[in-house]
């Protein structure tokens, strides 16, 4: 694979790497060779990546090409996004307070080679900021503001001929061993014809999939031709490298599990879940709306906002339960008993959320959860109740899990046929993506509690019917997708 060095004037330019070409950047965008080349990697260095600039073109012209860009057009705009630099500061949090510690002053700069400072200690935020905003030279300005707290303030690009000459030496040093590194992966053995990324947490403490778990999705992928990697946050700047994204990680839209689909998506990875099933799934107040909307049934339902948070008792009656609209894993889901208990439970929620769900009390036995793959049900389990609780996991105050129910998975055709109609026309409601529909049943009635995104695939529960093919059901899927995209 040929390297590519574009810089807006070379004869300007200071530094120079062995085995990479250094190209003018009008020349890359206007002369029909590069337009040609095959295979190349893009390591844009213009003064500027603003909108539409020569920076900003180069990058978005090498993606149009199949080269691959550093940075890409992504990664540019992630860097003007509020958003994501306050997530990122947030994300970041612990390395921020501990790299600036030492710093007397109300602001800082730092400034990143390569994912490297000057000064070690910076290294470690550094490095993380870099693989969050791929850019070769970065600026990152600090803030110090209320109890001394530092925040990331902005991030963005610093020009080559900004680069004090005190530091140009070290930059070379970094460069170097960065462009050493920057040949591309190893080469896909002849059996494999795509490439998997799967994201996890090996932190997470109750992750969508146990290690066992992940390993059949590995042995079922790579059976299949799909050669597979376990990666983690820290990878989002080699999504590019990718196929296809399986994300095996509680997701939520304020979470770098969001920021993965919606950069793989963008790249044109075959993306599970995508980002638009997160950001529909893992809001409740969405969901309700939704559901009630195309006559889903569901348990007798309440938005509340402070206006009419007291009307919940009047209408549902205790007890009733209440759900932030981010809540899982039995999280952020509480039962009320009496109007006390809902004045003080209402108060703290909507602190957080301007809106809340209360739904009427389905007392049951078990829960279903229908998984759904395609528009295809994969399994049917139920989930009972932990011993001596209302919900399938019991916590403390902490949130830790004290207890859980036990589960039996059944087969598909032997599930309720209401069962298996209505988690259909739920998650049918939401798109093609891999879905858990939880449901009651109560005598004849059936009623939706919610429509998961990235949904349990756990050894010795959801896969005890299927064993190894749900594991390769769920895999064709996603080759599937991979070949109609690739028009194969």
């Amino acid at each position: 694979m040929r390297i590519l060095i574009v810089v807006d004037s070379p004869r300007d330019w200071p530094l120079h790497f062995e085995g990479a070409d250094v190209v003018a950047a009008r020349e890359y965008i206007t002369d029909p060779g590069y337009s040609e080349l095959g295979s190349a990697k893009v390591f844009n260095l213009c003064r500027s990546y603003r909108y539409q600039s020569l920076g900003y073109y180069v990058s978005l012209l090498a993606s149009a090409r199949g080269h691959k860009p550093f940075p890409d057009v992504i990664a540019i705009q992630d860097m003007k996004t509020h958003s994501i630099i306050r997530v990122a500061s947030e994300e970041l949090d612990a390395l921020i307070q501990k790299s600036m510690a030492p710093i007397q002053s109300q602001e800082f700069v730092l400034s990143i080679y390569f994912g490297h400072n000057l000064a070690k200690r910076h290294d470690p935020l550094s490095q993380h900021l870099f693989k969050l905003f791929p850019l070769p030279f970065l600026r990152a300005q600090f803030e110090r503001r209320k109890k001394g707290h530092w925040f990331l303030k902005s991030i963005g690009p610093i020009a080559a001929s900004e680069i004090p000459d005190e530091h140009r030496s070290f930059v070379l040093e970094v460069a170097k061993e960065f462009f050493s590194r920057a040949a591309p992966r190893r080469r896909r053995a002849a059996a494999f014809r795509y490439d998997l990324a799967i994201l996890r947490n090996p932190e997470e403490k109750e992750p969508p999939s146990e290690p066992k778990a992940l390993r059949k999705f590995v042995k079922a992928a790579e059976a299949l031709g799909m050669e597979t990697e376990l990666i983690e946050k820290e990878d989002y700047a080699r999504l590019a490298e990718f196929d296809a994204l399986f994300i095996r990680e509680t997701t939520n839209v304020n979470h770098h599990t969001y920021r993965f689909a919606r950069r793989a998506a963008a790249e044109g990875l075959v993306v599970v879940d995508d980002p638009e099933s997160i950001l529909k799934c893992t809001n409740k107040v969405f969901l309700a709306e939704l559901l009630m909307k195309n006559r889903i049934p569901v348990p007798d339902t309440v938005i509340l906002q402070r206006e009419n948070a007291e009307n919940a008792a009047g209408l549902l009656g205790f007890p009733l339960i209440l759900k932030r609209p981010d809540s899982s894993f039995s999280q952020g889901v509480v039962k009320v008993e009496s109007r006390e208990e809902l004045a003080s439970h209402v108060r703290v929620m909507l602190e957080r959320s301007d809106l809340i769900i209360a739904q009427k009390f389905v007392p049951t036995e078990y829960d279903w959860r229908v998984g759904i793959f395609d528009r295809r049900v994969l399994f049917v389990c139920k989930y009972y109740m932990a011993g001596g609780h209302w919900q399938i996991i019991k916590r403390d105050t902490e949130g830790l899990k004290t207890g859980e129910g036990m589960s039996e998975a059944v087969p598909v055709d032997d599930a309720p046929k209401a069962i298996v109609r209505t988690a259909l026309k739920a998650a049918n409601l939401i798109g093609d993506g891999f879905y858990g529909v939880d449901l009651k049943q109560s005598g004849k009635d059936v009623h939706v509690i919610e429509v998961n995104d990235n949904p349990n695939v756990d050894t010795g529960v959801e896969d005890v019917v299927l064993r190894d093919e749900l594991y390769r059901q769920i895999m064709r899927v996603i080759l599937g997708r991979i070949e109609r995209k690739k028009g194969r």
